[in-house]
């Protein structure tokens, strides 16, 4: 699957013309259960009490939560990976919903134990546009926030006001470039299905890699928030 690499482009003509309502209910879909949970399936704030009441210190929290997710999605790609290619046309695009899924609640739950609150807007989109990678600068670019295309640009997203036209045009941009995944990406495992344990394999190192490198971006681009770096009239949730 592209999404192997975090850093490879794909921009939004990969995702094809008529895309903008699957762009959207991929990006809904990750907001209303990555982030708020859904069910059985725990939302971010919920995973980051959790984590916090279990460890002694923020840092030891954030830590714990990645080996979590990282535990569940080499898990689910193993699943899905062993099924070989007879499982392929169905178990690729699901498995590779739920890995983002994973990846966006692991995100918001870094986010929120450092300091964030993952109800805000502009929170949201910062934890989606940590899913894209280095795609990431054509994002914002495309949302007209060239300068944010520097370092720090997750937590200067994250941390301001913005009007709900550009943070919609940050979401939809990352919607396409995951659609582009999931639509090109099938070719990369399919060699391996061939060996349906193998597949399992594949599936699992790829996706435990690939979760730790979204992790590690978080972990660097939302540093601890300051009471003076929330927008003006709030006040840290956490206080």
């Amino acid at each position: 699957m592209a999404r192997r690499d975090a850093h490879g482009d794909a921009g939004t003509a990969g995702a094809g013309g008529g895309e903008p309502s699957r762009a959207e209910a991929l990006v809904q879909r990750l907001l209303s259960v990555g982030i708020d949970g859904r069910g059985p399936f725990d939302g971010a704030r919920e995973v980051a009490r959790r984590a916090r009441a279990e460890h002694p210190t923020t840092e030891s929290a954030v830590h714990a939560v990645v080996r979590r997710h990282t535990r569940m999605v080499a898990a689910s790609g193993f699943a899905t990976g062993v099924g070989g290619l007879v499982t392929l046309p169905v178990a690729l695009p699901a498995n590779v919903v739920g890995f983002y899924v994973l990846a966006t609640r692991a995100v918001a739950a870094i986010a929120e134990l450092r300091g964030y609150d993952t109800t805000r807007s502009e929170v949201r989109s910062a934890v989606l546009l940590a899913l894209v990678g280095a795609d990431a600068t054509d994002v914002l670019k495309s949302a007209g926030l060239p300068s944010l295309d520097v370092g720090g640009r997750l937590a200067a997203l994250a941390t301001r006001r913005w009007p709900p036209s550009v943070l919609m045009l940050v979401n939809k941009g990352v919607g396409f470039r995951l659609l582009a995944r999931l639509g090109t990406g099938g070719l990369v495992r399919a060699g391996s299905r061939f060996v349906p344990v193998l597949g399992g394999a594949v599936g699992a190192g790829a996706d435990a890699l690939m979760l730790r490198r979204i992790a590690k971006h978080a972990e660097h681009a939302l540093p601890p928030v300051a009471a003076d770096a929330l927008p003006a009239g709030e006040e840290d949730p956490r206080a």
